[in-house]
């Protein structure tokens, strides 16, 4: 018990050597169970019992098994196989490869700018010369857009479109936007209520995050249109949340129904918790326009079953039909007055990659929120800032179009006569695709009152829909992608949008440019 002299610590003591029975002894013995062979069969026989070797790469970590299943669920038919395929066809063209077609026309998404639409003037002439101050020397710019770049310019750090921004955006542009927002609707704005985003789907996505939350019966149902954008669809299955789909009445023109958004609101709640609702007006894909008195319906409805309303409203400046006119949900509430206007949450959205602008590509946009709680503003503030800031380049762009050339401005009557041509000739070639398609047997088209899409129905025979089946496709798959071998023109099957069982559709893009020749 008492054990040696290494045990007792005397001089020259090394009580981990030691052998006898002691203290110093029993760590001998333990040191010893630590030898490498001893360790290698320990380890062998752990991995044997976990069915592994834990340090060895027996396979990926990442795998379709192992990922996030939520990622999985995510659809975007905007560009899915079938834009896959026409890029392959493309490529095939250039390869000399025979084809029924000289050339693939992209009718399947609105990228303005590559269906051939002509940019801006002044929109690129500002963003030039921030990206390039010393086109400031350059005589043929005229003075208004100079003035407008330094004063956007004088605002950036360093003086520079390549420095940060603040995370909600440049001030000075939120600023902007909310005087734009005051004239637009003739109620006040403020700029601490405005966040700008890489175009419209991030502050989207940012808001359905704010929302999202609970599990199971208390899991946060969002109510959709169908048919719908693909963004909120893809959306909602990326924060597993529960999709709540209502349906726009196609024999009304894609009007929205109350009594259908009551039917999916009531369906939802006997499984999941519903908080809030999306409208998109004008409609993408269905390209109609809603009414200032159902925009009042939907905000009074909203303000009865306490739903929080997003208000996609990126196609405000593309209004065709006669008889038509734009509504900001913004407007419509605070002119409703009390108790709506006091009380019922809004966020609503713009961008500058539709309109007239068609600046995809830069990726600009802007949210408004109203009745927001300020704890909750705070936490989105926090979330926006996670990824530093929008682009500068698409703030800038936001910039000139919320406060454009004005009346006795040098680039006014250009900037002017550029915006009205590229919004005519959108309502022409609107117009122009439904008389077209309804002339076409077993292609039926409603009005395409604005956005900039088309959304026909057709009638597909049984061997065509029996044909699919064989092939495990939906059947207006099967139809677009036949288009599509056959003629080159790509559009987007109606069930990537959502539509009613048993009734088949596509999306297509009016403005794509007309074959070559």
């Amino acid at each position: 018990g008492g054990g040696c002299r290494g045990c007792r610590g005397g001089a020259g003591a090394v009580p981990a050597l030691c052998r006898c029975p002691g203290r110093g002894g029993r760590r001998m013995r333990a040191l010893r169970a630590l030898r490498p062979r001893r360790l290698l069969a320990m380890a062998a026989a752990a991995s044997a019992e976990s069915g592994g070797p834990r340090g060895s790469r027996g396979g990926p970590v990442l795998t379709l098994e192992s990922m996030n299943p939520a990622v999985r669920r995510v659809e975007y038919a905007v560009r899915g196989p079938i834009v896959t395929r026409a890029l392959q066809l493309e490529k095939e063209l250039k390869e000399g490869v025979p084809k029924p077609f000289s050339e693939v026309i992209k009718a399947n998404i609105g990228d303005a700018h590559a269906m051939g639409q002509t940019p801006i003037t002044f929109l690129r002439q500002v963003s030039a010369l921030c990206l390039c101050p010393e086109l400031m020397a350059d005589p043929a710019i005229p003075s208004d857009a100079k003035e407008r770049a330094r004063r956007l310019l004088g605002v950036c750090g360093g003086q520079s479109v390549g420095s940060y921004s603040a995370s909600p955006g440049v001030e000075l542009v939120r600023e902007d936007v909310a005087r734009y927002i005051e004239r637009r609707d003739g109620v006040p704005a403020r700029a601490q209520d405005i966040f700008l985003s890489t175009g419209a789907s991030d502050a989207i996505m940012s808001t359905l995050k704010l929302l999202v939350s609970g599990s199971g019966p208390s899991r946060t149902g969002v109510l959709i249109p169908i048919p719908q954008y693909p963004l909120y669809s893809a959306a909602l299955a990326e924060l597993d949340a529960v999709q709540l789909n209502y349906f726009l009445n196609e024999e009304r023109g894609w009007a929205l129904d109350l009594a259908e958004l009551r039917r999916a609101l009531a369906e939802g709640r006997r499984h999941c918790c519903p908080r809030a609702l999306c409208i998109i007006n004008p409609g993408n894909p269905t390209g109609q326009v809603q009414s200032r008195e159902c925009i009042e319906d939907v905000i009074k409805f909203a303000y009865e079953e306490k739903l929080f309303l997003l208000a996609d409203e990126v196609y405000q400046d593309n209004i065709y039909a006669e008889g038509s006119a734009f509504h900001s949900f913004k407007k419509v509430l605070m002119q409703l007055g009390p108790p709506y206007a006091e009380s019922v949450e809004l966020a609503s959205f713009h961008s500058i990659s539709k309109g007239y602008m068609g600046e995809c590509g830069l990726r600009g946009g802007y949210m408004e929120v109203v009745n927001l709680d300020p704890a909750v503003k705070e936490q989105l503030a926090k979330l926006v800032s996670v990824r530093l800031c929008p682009p500068v380049l698409g703030q800038i762009v936001l910039d000139v179009v919320m406060d454009p050339p004005r009346p006795g401005e040098p680039s006014y009557e250009r900037f002017q006569a550029e915006k009205t041509a590229v919004l005519s000739a959108l309502a022409q070639k609107a117009q122009l695709t439904q008389e077209i398609f309804n002339k076409t047997p077993g292609i039926h088209c409603n009005p395409v009152q604005g956005a900039m899409y088309s959304f026909p129905r057709i009638d597909l025979p049984h061997g065509a829909v029996a044909a699919a089946k064989a092939q495990n496709q939906a059947p207006d798959m099967f139809f677009c992608m036949r288009l599509l071998e056959e003629t080159g023109i790509c559009v987007v099957p109606g069930s990537g949008f959502g539509q009613r069982e048993g009734t088949f559709h596509f999306r297509c893009v009016p403005g794509a440019p007309p074959p070559q020749k």
